[in-house]
């Protein structure tokens, strides 16, 4: 059975000629709007135990009011949320929050309204102060807190009692580092036991450090709906999509999905990695001096050419990435039929395992203004350790070790 179904779900706002035309549509009447908006439309899937789900989109595309219905804040239009279990959401800044009392007193009140007795709030308050760390604060009117300080109160009081669904939508965007290392702490803590994660967030890293799977809304409809990755490839690439731009997936043969967008003006025709000796290798050693050799095509005249790379982990998270336009190599007036190879040399100082290459051809320093090709897999490589010490993580960054005698 699913922790959390969602099914036909929509949401339209409408506009009535009088109050009494809307008074009279409650009753069922056959009154028609003035004004209808759809903000969701034929929303759907189901969510079970355990899952981490992140829900990505453009500003407008209906996240915020997607968690609002799943959480029960706001009715829907047509279809319906089935929930099976407790859940504790942090949709907006200060969850509600009164300005004039004090966080104690707002806590109280906050987990009162989550279903808690007295009593269990009485034993949990000690350590909703103490993961806030707000200090004094703690007893001072809430119109005094800062946006971070709300943000700690609310995320310690929401995450006081694990829930079976915790949902969050981009309110840690808004804490300090410390406290964002914090609450994912936490939140990888409640994984672990059982909770099921619902998170908006437009940091592509959270996603894909939390999430197993991930829903990208368009203009209020599922687009894309699967691996983290794939679908941040995807999204990418609708932001980058510009008129007369195209977005294309395709399989590789190693099962990852590679989505490529662009206008078609320059792109790239051989992408390989070499070793030291100029032999193609899909398998570098640890700290090996490598060259990945990227040669472009140009197929229409263009002010200015930008390449641009980065290097990804199997988790999609950049590991490196630079572009031309940064150590202030770009061309200048490519006409079509030229051809330029780009022969980047750089150490493989990366950890064991697999790693992936994304392109973008641009004109400046984004593809936001230009966006030639975009491509995400466009070469993929492995890194082995077979003469270097043991190691963790995704860097090897050999240190020198020196140990002395500290009561000498």
């Amino acid at each position: 059975m699913s922790l959390l179904s969602v099914k036909n779900i929509g949401k339209a706002f409408r506009s009535y000629r009088s109050e009494w035309q809307r008074f009279a549509r409650w009753f069922g009447l056959p009154i028609k709007p003035s004004e209808e908006h759809w903000v969701l439309r034929n929303i759907n899937f189901d969510i079970h135990a355990g899952e981490a789900i992140g829900i990505i989109g453009q500003n407008g595309a209906g996240k915020s009011t997607l968690l609002k219905l799943i959480t029960g804040t706001m009715q829907p239009t047509e279809g319906q949320v089935q929930v099976n279990g407790r859940i504790a959401a942090i949709l907006e800044l200060g969850m509600g929050f009164n300005p004039e009392l004090t966080g104690h007193q707002n806590v109280f009140h906050a987990a009162g309204l989550m279903g808690f007795s007295a009593e269990q709030i009485q034993q949990a308050m000690p350590d909703i102060e103490a993961f806030a760390e707000i200090g004094e604060y703690f007893d001072e009117p809430v119109r005094t807190y800062s946006s971070g300080m709300q943000m700690r109160v609310a995320f310690a009081v929401a995450t006081a009692y694990r829930p079976e669904i915790l949902i969050v939508d981009e309110a840690l965007s808004v804490g300090d580092t410390y406290f964002q290392h914090k609450s994912f702490s936490r939140i990888r803590e409640f994984q672990e036991q059982g909770t099921t994660l619902l998170i908006v967030s437009h940091d592509r890293g959270a996603i894909q450090s939390l999430c197993n799977r991930a829903i990208l809304l368009e203009k209020g409809s599922v687009i894309k709906d699967g691996d983290p990755e794939e679908v941040f490839d995807f999204y990418n690439a609708l932001i980058a999509e510009k008129e007369n731009s195209t977005v294309e997936v395709r399989q590789l043969d190693n099962g990852k999905t590679q989505t490529s967008s662009g206008t078609g003006e320059a792109r790239v025709d051989e992408i390989a990695l070499y070793n030291a000796q100029g032999k193609a290798i899909e398998f570098a050693r640890v700290g090996e001096a490598v060259e990945l050799r990227i040669k472009v095509k140009i197929y229409k005249p263009i002010k200015t050419l930008v390449l641009g790379y980065g290097i990804k982990d199997r988790l999609g998270q950049v590991m490196y990435g630079t572009n031309t336009w940064h150590t202030e190599q770009i061309i200048n007036s490519p006409k079509a039929g030229d051809e330029y190879l780009f022969r980047i040399l750089f150490p493989a100082n990366f950890g064991v395992g697999g790693y992936s290459v994304q392109t973008a051809l641009v004109d400046q320093d984004t593809h936001l203004t230009a966006n030639y090709e975009w491509r995400d897999m466009a070469l993929v490589f492995n890194v082995v350790n077979v003469d270097k010490i043991h190691f963790s993580g995704c860097l090897w960054n050999e240190p020198e070790i020196l140990i002395e005698e500290a009561n000498k």
